[in-house]
């Protein structure tokens, strides 16, 4: 290759990691000749390339004493086309998210392991919703309603590819409902393939030699620290069985449950539900999503993966049969006196029982751990006094040391978190329902006098879940007005503070109206808080009407609503197929959704093995053992700096390194959400012990913008307006930077372009000027 690429490993490198949406390696490195010099293209390391020759400069590359290196990890997930999918997956990425924000308190241990075998349990039934609302709309309104013998599917307006199915088996429901099945089918088919290709490429990456490994019996305090937390091979491999066994036998029921009443029916039902009670009994037993540290010691009982493989090879096989018991012909029996109703649905109804049960006891156990980790965290009344006790000396203003002291949503919100997560897989769930109804016939209400004729009749639940979209609508232009009051009085109170700042101009104003904005982050946990207040009390509302039969939704107030929703839940689920489409062609589009993906999969896949992958668990190691070789020797150092989520994943890294290795590191963190969003909605892992243990680790620097709506201070705010006290991490970054007389206001940089920052060189060249601790 003509040019200079300087290749080698000595001397200090300056290794950067980008955030979310995918920073290419041309920004990260601010140098338009990126070329791979380790890893693929799929995960990179990456250095300038100089076509000139060797460069000459202030910070140029040289051979064996400094390098400016980039790691890219964006294509794990926004590079594949299969990220289209993932936009149904939201739901499975949510519970996954609930686990870790779950409170972890030192004398609860047992009450803890009941709520994971809840959280568990219900990752399971979210499974079940949405495998169930494509089981529902193949099986009950195409397969059983649509295709009967003078139904909508049998009309001449009927598509072709479907009239068939009524015209030879009007009259033979199981075989209609036997090829109904193989769209579900598909579906299950489809998620396992996605999710068994991802656990092959990310979480089975071998440890690294750099990674500090605990011996037998070792344990550590701060969660974040434990190598086992990257290590999912096997227990997701456990789940990835469990949930598919699952989700086969709730399609083999829909199938043979309308033919209970006859002893093949009834034998293939209990066959399947069998299989779903073994699956779920499993998902609730602890050592399924165990995950254990390689030198520990412990292992999983002899029992487990015996009983998993019978599983794997038992849920196809009554599946199958099934299939084929109702291709060959079941007796109808008295099932079809009812054509608005597919028989055997009560399953659905016992299903969502159990999810209503399962929420409450995830709630007042989660309240229950949330109570005794604030125990845990008071000091003792005649112990030391700290900064929250009366007779403690007031601390100056800005002396925040501990990140995380309040955690958010009053410390319940893995709760409200998994009850999002059921809110939108329901969401979805009913879209599907709606939108099936739609294209086939005419969505409509059971009973009535009239013929069925193009009707596909969906149960009052339904509609009346419908009904609650309008309220969640009015709720979510309530909460905004109420932010922008907040943002807006906000902007009010900053703008005389920032007059002396910005040299008495009026700009003082744009920037405090910029400033509040990225201030209402921190209110994140209120709307969330509110927006799932509104939904749990509107559900418990709708089942209380339903079942004390009060009135029914066809009708008045009720019945627009419903049908409102019904329109609104139709025209949702086109959004999501179109979007999902232009992801699916459109690379820009797919780093901007891979936005979302950067947070969610951040952690591993701990309770929904479906969810799509944790790009961590190929990163951690990665990044880890390219440290090792980039700092093998006492005279080498590695300078870590994450920007943004390449902070979290910094963090995460640092305590991963063997002892022996963590001198010759440091880091430099900037737009860092550790402390503004990590610490307060996963106090577990990124409360006091994980950031105080990384900065007893290695040398840290951190820099935060009041503009940033994402970034801010780890340890101390030591801006202007906290009192501007030093720090030995935290160093704020103005922006707008203060404009010379008669210049106009420089742009805002918000979240981006920390490196560009004057204060970003200045730290970067403290950091590789302190020597290695000893």
């Amino acid at each position: 290759m003509d040019g200079f690429i300087d290749q080698t490993c000595g001397g200090v490198t300056e290794l950067r990691v980008h955030g979310v949406s995918g920073t290419p390696p041309a920004g990260i490195l601010n140098h338009p000749h990126p070329r791979l010099v380790a890893g693929d293209g799929t995960t990179g390391f990456y250095r300038r390339w100089w076509p000139g020759g060797r460069p000459t400069g202030e910070h140029p590359d040289v051979p064996g004493v400094r390098h400016r290196e980039a790691y890219a990890w964006g294509n794990l997930t926004s590079g594949g086309r299969t990220i289209a999918l993932w936009l149904l997956l939201l739901p499975f990425s949510l519970a996954n998210l609930s686990y870790f924000m779950l409170p972890r308190p030192a004398g609860g241990k047992r009450l803890r392991h009941a709520t994971e075998g809840a959280q568990r349990l219900f990752a399971l039934l979210l499974t079940g919703t949405l495998v169930g609302a494509v089981t529902r709309a193949a099986v009950d309104l195409v397969g059983w309603q649509c295709t009967a013998a003078g139904r909508a599917c049998t009309l001449a307006t009927a598509p072709g590819w479907i009239g068939w199915l009524g015209t030879l088996w009007g009259a033979e429901p199981s075989k209609r409902l036997a090829v109904a099945a193989l769209v579900p089918l598909l579906l299950v088919v489809l998620l396992w393939w996605i999710a068994r290709r991802t656990w092959r490429r990310d979480e089975n990456t071998p440890a690294p030699p750099g990674a500090h490994e605990p011996s037998s019996g070792e344990s550590s305090d701060v969660l974040l620290a434990r190598p086992r937390l990257w290590r999912g091979g096997a227990p997701v491999w456990r789940l990835r069985v469990v949930h598919v066994a699952f989700s086969l036998a709730s399609i083999g029921v829909a199938v043979s449950a309308p033919f209970v009443e006859t002893f093949p029916g009834l034998a293939l039902t209990v066959a399947n539900a069998g299989v779903q009670l073994a699956a779920a009994v499993l998902a609730v037993l602890p050592w399924t999503a165990r995950r254990v540290d390689p030198r520990s010691g412990r292992r999983a009982p002899r029992w487990l993966t015996p009983s998993v493989r019978r599983l794997r090879v038992t849920a196809p096989l009554v599946f199958l049969a099934t299939l084929g018991a109702a291709l060959v012909g079941l007796p109808a029996s008295s099932a079809g006196t009812t054509l608005w109703r597919l028989p055997g649905v009560g399953i659905g109804t016992f299903q969502y029982a159990l999810t209503l049960a399962l929420g409450l006891f995830i709630l007042v156990s989660t309240c229950l751990l949330a109570r005794l980790d604030r125990q845990t965290r008071r000091p003792a009344p005649d112990g030391p006094a700290t900064s929250g006790d009366s007779a403690a000396p007031a601390e100056p203003e800005g002396r925040e040391d501990v990140p995380g002291e309040r955690p958010a949503m009053g410390g319940v919100g893995a709760w409200i978190v998994l009850m999002i997560a059921a809110g939108g897989a329901n969401v979805l769930a009913l879209g599907v329902l709606f939108c099936t109804a739609a294209f086939f016939g005419d969505p409509a209400m059971t009973g009535g006098p009239r013929p069925p004729g193009r009707r596909l009749f969906l149960d009052d639940p339904v509609w009346w879940t419908a009904a609650l979209v309008p309220l969640m609508v009015l709720g979510l232009a309530a909460v905004t007005v109420v932010l922008w009051l907040i943002r807006r009085a906000e902007a009010r109170r900053l703008a005389p503070e920032l007059k002396p700042y910005y040299l008495e101009r009026d700009d003082a104003e744009a920037v405090a109206r910029t400033w509040a904005l990225a201030s209402l982050t921190d209110r994140a946990g209120l709307v969330m808080g509110v927006l799932t207040g509104i939904g749990v009390a509107g559900s418990a509302a709708v089942v209380t009407i339903h079942q004390l039969r009060l009135f029914t939704p066809d009708g008045g107030l009720a019945g627009r609503a419903a049908s409102f929703g019904g329109w609104a839940l139709v025209a949702l689920i086109s959004g999501l197929a179109l979007l999902g489409r232009r992801t699916y062609r459109d690379p820009r589009l797919r780093r901007t959704v891979g936005v979302l993906w950067d947070v969610a999969t951040f952690w591993p896949r701990a309770i929904h093995p479906l969810a799509p992958p944790c790009y961590t668990e190929r990163v951690v190691p990665e990044l880890t053992a390219r440290i090792g070789t980039l700092a093998a020797t006492e005279r080498d150092q590695v300078v870590l700096s994450g920007h943004s989520q390449g902070s979290v994943i910094a963090a995460a890294v640092v305590l991963q390194l063997d002892p022996a290795l963590r001198g010759r590191v440091r880091m430099l963190t900037h737009g860092s959400p550790l402390r503004r969003l990590y610490a307060p909605f996963f106090p577990a892992y990124f409360g006091e012990p994980g950031p105080r243990a990384v900065r007893e680790a290695v040398t840290w620097c951190n820099l935060y913008r009041l503009s940033d709506p994402i970034g801010g201070a780890v340890f101390r705010r030591v801006d202007p307006l906290a009192g501007g006290q030093r720090d030995a991490v935290d160093r704020f970054c103005w922006d707008p930077p203060r404009p010379g007389p008669g210049e106009p206001l420089p742009e805002t940089r918000w979240h981006s372009d920390y490196w560009l920052e004057p204060s970003y060189g200045e730290a970067l060249n403290h950091l590789v000027t302190v020597k290695p601790a000893a």
